[in-house]
């Protein structure tokens, strides 16, 4: 060590009785312990610890002495120590830490006093002497308490609350219904702050604020009921959580300028905790599905159970024991092979980590899109999924693998895989078969008709359709199916029809010119002409009634007269009923009278029938 540096002396003093002495005292005989440094020991302790009786070895040499009762006429009763002693910080009424405890324990196996004990521990002497108290009433041997776990000891020991005992509780307990009346009225706004300035004004001798503060806390959680929490534990692969955040996106319609807000849907698979975010226009039935849909597709497989929560498009009687499904949904679950449980209403604790879930969107993709703007949902979801993927792919904070990496290594295998054509949201409709042989089918205001088979004519169907086929079915037997239209109009198969609506439903050109040409070559080039687009640019279906009463007039006039009338309008250009039926009507009177008139007398016959002209003379 080096030569400049001074050595001090720290002593533990310990009493020595010198009856020679000229006044009743105590001397100390000292045990040295170095300390560096002289100034060290004048700037650390004050005045009053230094040595009164040996003033001129502070030369050399600094005493240190710890606190000892003095007796003495002309000496102070206690010397102060250079120890540096800890003061309990603690607050009245609060229970001592076990270690402390068994420190008074041990202390006391070696028999040092209460005094002693409190002397050297951070503990006040009444306590100690409440702890010797307790141990000699109870009969309690020190070497058992030592070997005992310190929640025991604290039972043993701490049975009740020491506050309890305080006479300021009481006074406390009165008010404390008051407070708690305050505290859960919203309207009041009032806190604890404004509650102990309060009570301190009128019991300035009442708790100060930290226990105020401690025993107002500790008669509200006592309020409170005792729930038990089964913590989650989770298969691979085993379920797929799903869930609507809170608030909102958005984008701006190009067309109006409008800023039009989108549905968040976040869904995330509980054991990697593998997380799927899109954007869809409303919580409605048909985009919920869809969301569910492009989620198992991004996973590409299928979870066994599905648990959502309890909003209108999973679950329309969010009943505790036996909730009703969202028949879609149900028909979703059919067909992809998984089940839907929801979690229970009110407070949904099945779907914890989806909801965390929700909040990890807010701070890492809500926040990070809430300075961009954007133009269409497809242009905000490819934002999201970017944003997505990389939350998927950031190494977690406690485990040594990113979401997507757990999510490969173990549950991409364990998913049953996607059918191979995605899944349509089926509808249903109850409707009547009309006489033509049709349902009338309205959607999305767009009524269409679709033939069902004539014999079902007049019956009830159920029609279960998609936005690409319509299939209908009568006393639960599939009689039609058909490609869905988004036109107005009817969707027919010829084999649906009666022979009558057959007929009518196959008339066309070529039908009436077939018809035509097994009358007369000449019916059968009128009927031509009538269709010819040379010679009109109306649709067939205007000429249809022409055909039919044409043709009806064949079977009242001859064929020579109904040829000769099909010549004459095909020179003359006429093609309308009216002047084909006076040109026709015409001919046959020319015809009757060109023809002679050859009639023979009738010869009488006398027979017995017969009067004669004698009978009416």
């Amino acid at each position: 060590m080096d030569k400049k540096t001074v050595f001090a002396q720290f002593f533990r003093s310990i009493s020595v009785h010198l009856p020679k002495a000229g006044s009743d005292c105590y001397y100390f005989r000292s045990i040295p312990v170095q300390f560096e440094g002289i100034n060290a020991g004048r700037n650390i302790f004050p005045e009053h610890i230094r040595s009164l009786l040996l003033p001129d070895i502070w030369r050399t040499q600094m005493l240190f002495f710890r606190s000892i009762s003095v007796q003495g006429v002309c000496v102070f009763s206690y010397i102060c120590t250079g120890k540096s002693t800890k003061f309990s910080t603690s607050m009245a009424g609060t229970i001592k830490d076990m270690s402390q405890i068994k420190q008074v324990l041990q202390l006391k196996q070696l028999g040092e006093s209460n005094r002693g004990i409190a002397r050297k521990l951070p503990i006040d002497k009444e306590t100690v002497n409440g702890y010797t108290k307790t141990i000699q009433a109870n009969a309690w041997k020190i070497d058992n308490l030592l070997k005992l776990d310190d929640p025991i000891l604290n039972k043993m020991f701490h049975g009740g609350t020491p506050a309890y005992t305080d006479e300021r509780m009481e006074e406390f307990l009165r008010l404390l219904p008051t407070y708690k009346e305050q505290l859960t009225n919203p309207g009041l706004h009032v806190n604890r702050q404004v509650l102990y300035d309060e009570y301190k004004a009128s019991h300035p001798n009442g708790y100060g604020k930290s226990q105020f503060y401690y025993h107002l806390k500790q008669n509200l959680v006592a309020q409170k009921d005792v729930i038990a929490v089964l913590a989650n534990t989770y298969h691979p692969g085993e379920k797929l959580m799903v869930d609507f955040a809170g608030d909102k996106l958005s984008y701006v319609d190009t067309e109006t300028g409008e800023i039009v807000k989108v549905e968040v849907f976040v869904a995330c698979l509980p054991y990697s905790d593998y997380t799927y975010v899109i954007c869809v226009p409303s919580q409605k039935t048909e985009h919920f599905l869809y969301a569910i849909r492009m989620c198992l597709e991004h996973l590409g497989g299928v979870p066994p159970i599905l648990t959502p929560d309890n909003l209108k498009s999973a679950v329309i009687s969010n009943d505790r024991h036996e909730p009703k499904l969202n028949k879609a949904l149900e028909d979703m679950g059919n067909y992809y092979h998984f089940v839907v449980l929801p979690c229970d209403p009110v407070s949904p604790t099945q779907k914890a980590l989806v909801e965390d879930g929700v909040r990890i969107a807010y701070n890492r993709i809500y926040a990070k899109l809430r300075n961009r703007t954007f133009y269409s949902i497809i242009e905000l979801n490819r934002a999201v999924w970017e944003l997505m993927t990389r939350h998927n792919q950031t190494r977690m904070q406690k485990r040594p693998y990113s979401r997507e990496e757990r999510f490969h290594a173990m549950e991409k295998d364990r998913l049953k895989a996607l059918p191979e054509q995605p899944y349509q949201m089926r509808f249903y409709a109850d409707l009547k078969v009309q006489p033509n042989c049709h349902v009338e089918l309205r959607e999305d205001k767009i009524t269409h008709f679709y033939s069902v088979p004539y014999i079902y004519v007049g019956k009830q169907a159920r029609v279960i359709f998609t936005r690409s086929w319509v299939n209908i079915y009568v006393d639960n037997v599939q009689v039609a199916s058909h490609l869905r239209s988004y036109d107005y109009g009817y969707t027919s198969v010829g084999e649906h029809l009666a022979s009558n609506c057959k007929a009518i439903m196959e008339r066309s050109a070529a039908y009436y010119a077939e018809r035509a040409k097994y009358i007369s070559p000449d019916c059968h080039e009128y009927v031509r002409q009538i269709f010819n687009p040379l010679r009109t640019n109306q649709p067939e279906e205007v000429y249809y009634k022409l055909c039919d009463s044409i043709l009806s007039l064949r079977r009242k006039y001859e064929v020579k007269v109904f040829d000769l009338s099909c010549r004459q309008c095909l020179e003359y250009g006429v093609y309308t009923y009216r002047k084909f039926e006076s040109i026709l009507k015409h001919n046959s009177l020319k015809a009757a009278d060109d023809e002679p008139a050859l009639f023979d007398a009738p010869v009488s016959t006398n027979h017995e029938n017969m009067r004669g002209r004698n009978y009416f003379q």
